[in-house]
């Protein structure tokens, strides 16, 4: 017995001094502990989710087997330890196999220290032992009875075993189908107390799988060491941010000055990849992880309002007070603010009229602008009095605006926003969606080469980037001035 006890201490502070405190926990007031084994999964590994709609997710990582054990006090001279196998992902009868083989394995170790053995067993061969290859098939069993739901056995997690204890047909839990070749198992392997799904039968594991996936790959970032493509400098994962879209790496510090200034900017449209023509974004929780709280909001105020921007069927409640985003249903001319519940023509943005012509258009707004300027004081009132100064003033307000951006500005052809040009080329960018266009036709630009419009014989912009720019000649200067 001293020899056992002797073994027993041994094989524990080996495992502890190999795995970390994540992989082997001890347990405190018994002989025995808990092993979470990840299992090594091939290249290109992929899940196969299938339901209403079918789709496919690489992963690198599936949630752990969970090993716990116990060891008699005759161990390992003449007993095998007491354990229980349990997962979120496998099936029963897997799950069984695999106890199975763990009994054959002591068979054929009796005597010796075995713990080791069943580890490196479940970790690398589990894979090829139930012939799980890619895809991973998921779909949930059509049965869903609230008798269906049953509890896990805690004698069985214990690590304690039942020969009495036994599923009841009615009781079986609906299983996930998998596309795997399962191994004829015999019915005592198939109901093996030691097996424990963790699976909820009433949930979807998808979600589940995908989170454990996605942790594991942060995990295992956060260990590795990358270069800084804008400083250069050889920093952990753990201080750095990757875009998902493309894998580029820089640290966070880079990141969160390059962050600030686009947001205080008013750029949230243009949190890409600072990698030249590369066009993934942050996403917004990259983002909150590396400005604080004051430019997140700001940063989350301005992605909705361009987005908002770029949609037809969006427009903003007329009241100065209000300015809340209103949908509009096709084909009617009627908001209805959500904030304030004024109901506004879309047009005319005064109170919603039916099917009467709205009554300012443009050229009543130029015509009321007018005669407000020309009338006299008294006329001036009667006019507000008539139609609210409020509108009136817009009114006056808006008509030299219409008139001043017709004469200076033309639309950015694919959100309409008004565009100035000031100096330079005629290649121009919106300032609201970034959108490259020509400021000659009006045609949108390529983002990879905007160039090629000019460049084109073909084009009716041929050779004419700097059309009507004038050109100082005194910046230039001649062969007899050098």
């Amino acid at each position: 017995m001293s020899e056992d006890k002797e073994a027993q201490e041994n094989e524990l502070l080996a495992l502890a001094s190999i795995y970390d405190e994540e992989v082997f926990r001890r347990a405190e007031s018994a002989q025995g502990g808990e092993i979470q084994l990840c299992l090594e999964l091939p290249p290109d590994f992929k899940l196969l989710a299938k339901g209403e709609k079918t789709a496919e997710y690489h992963v690198c990582f599936l949630p752990p087997l969970v090993l716990n054990f116990e060891l008699p006090a005759d161990y390992p001279s003449m007993s095998p330890p007491v354990f229980s196998l349990s997962s979120k992902w496998m099936t029963k009868a897997q799950l069984s196999s695999l106890c199975q083989r763990l009994d054959e394995l002591w068979e054929e170790n009796q005597g010796y220290e075995i713990l080791f053995t069943w580890i490196q067993f479940l970790k690398e061969e589990t894979v090829d032992f139930l012939s799980i290859h890619s895809p991973l098939e998921l779909s949930r069993s059509s049965s869903k009875g609230a008798g269906d739901r049953r509890k896990v056995d805690p004698a069985a997690k214990a690590g304690t075993q039942n020969a009495n204890q036994s599923e009841k047909p009615e009781e079986k839990k609906p299983e996930l189908n998998r596309a795997i070749s399962e191994q004829h198992l015999s019915p005592t392997s198939q109901s093996d107390p030691r097996a424990v799904v963790l699976m909820d039968p009433h949930s979807d594991p998808l979600p589940q799988l995908l989170d454990f996936d996605e942790a594991q790959r942060q995990r295992a970032f956060d260990g590795k060491v990358f270069c800084c493509g804008i400083c250069f400098s050889d920093k952990l994962g753990s201080s750095c941010l990757c875009f998902k879209g493309c894998q580029h790496v820089y640290c966070k510090a880079c990141m969160t000055e390059y962050f600030q200034i686009q947001i205080r900017d008013g750029n949230v449209q243009c949190l890409n990849c600072p990698e030249p023509e590369c066009t993934s974004l942050a996403t917004p929780s990259q983002v909150k992880q590396l400005v604080d709280d004051e430019l997140f909001a700001r940063y989350d105020r301005l992605l909705l309002q361009s987005t908002l921007d770029l949609m037809a069927d969006v427009v903003y409640c007329p009241r100065q007070f209000c300015g809340t985003a209103v949908m509009v249903e096709p084909d009617t001319t009627m908001g209805i603010c959500s904030g304030c519940q004024y109901a506004f023509c879309t047009l005319c943005k005064l109170g919603y009229h039916g099917v009467s012509h709205c009554k300012i258009t443009a050229d009543d707004l130029r015509n009321l602008r007018d005669e407000y300027l020309s009338a006299t004081s008294e006329g001036k009132k009667f006019m507000e009095q008539r139609f609210g100064k409020r509108v009136v003033q817009k009114a006056v307000e808006e008509s030299f605006s219409r008139d001043w951006l017709k004469e200076n500005c033309k639309c950015c052809p694919r959100c309409g926003t008004n565009i100035q040009k000031v100096d330079g080329c005629n290649k121009m960018t919106c300032t609201s969606c970034k959108q490259y266009f020509c400021w000659l036709c009006l045609g949108a630009l390529s983002k990879v080469n905007p160039y090629s419009h000019f460049n084109n014989p073909h084009s009716p912009c041929y050779n004419q980037l700097f059309h009507g720019v004038d050109v100082d000649e005194d910046e230039f200067w001649s062969d007899e001035e050098d």
